[in-house]
């Protein structure tokens, strides 16, 4: 059996834990800004009616801040994309409420977990893979074996040099 080695993407994610809201409405806005841009996601959230659009829009500005401290990436917050957003269900606070002839109503108070990953989009890995080919390369360091070259060519200059110093004197 063959093994197939597939490239993983990278990505940088934020989460935000517990968020006063049900899962359900925040899907609804997750929905909204999957697979754009950030500064065209940032513009829908930014004009939502919805209340969460603003827990999903901390999300959304903390993985960009995510990618933008990390020095091993050096990602520009305007070049990603919105990989994935997804809201899961959180934990649910379950209450009670007085009702008529000595009854008891439940509220339930749900809670959600939003998750963002960014990643780049294809036009800046495009433009960073132009820049590193257009980049001049470094030369390689010396190595331990360098100084010993340099010295066998000394060492046959002398010898050069001695004999033609013999020469000189056996003409004259």
């Amino acid at each position: 059996m063959a093994a197939v080695v597939t490239e993983q993407k990278q990505t940088v994610r934020a989460q935000a834990k517990y968020v006063h809201s049900s899962a359900r409405k925040a899907r609804l806005v997750t929905d909204l800004i999957r697979g754009r841009s950030v500064p065209e996601a940032r513009t829908i959230l930014k004009f939502s009616d919805r209340a969460v659009a603003r827990d999903v829009e901390r999300v959304l500005h903390s993985a960009v801040a995510n990618a933008e401290s990390r020095p091993d990436l050096l990602w520009s917050g305007d070049d990603l994309l919105i990989e994935t957003a997804y809201a899961d269900e959180g934990p649910t606070l379950k209450r009670h409420r007085a009702r008529a002839r000595g009854r008891v109503g439940r509220i339930m108070k749900r809670t959600c977990h939003i998750t963002v990953e960014l990643a780049p989009s294809p036009a800046a890995i495009a433009k960073a893979e132009a820049a590193a080919a257009a980049a001049p390369r470094r030369r390689a360091a010396r190595t331990a074996d360098a100084p010993a070259a340099e010295a066998t060519i000394e060492e046959t200059t002398d010898e050069t040099t001695a004999t033609d110093t013999t020469e000189t004197e056996s003409e004259s």
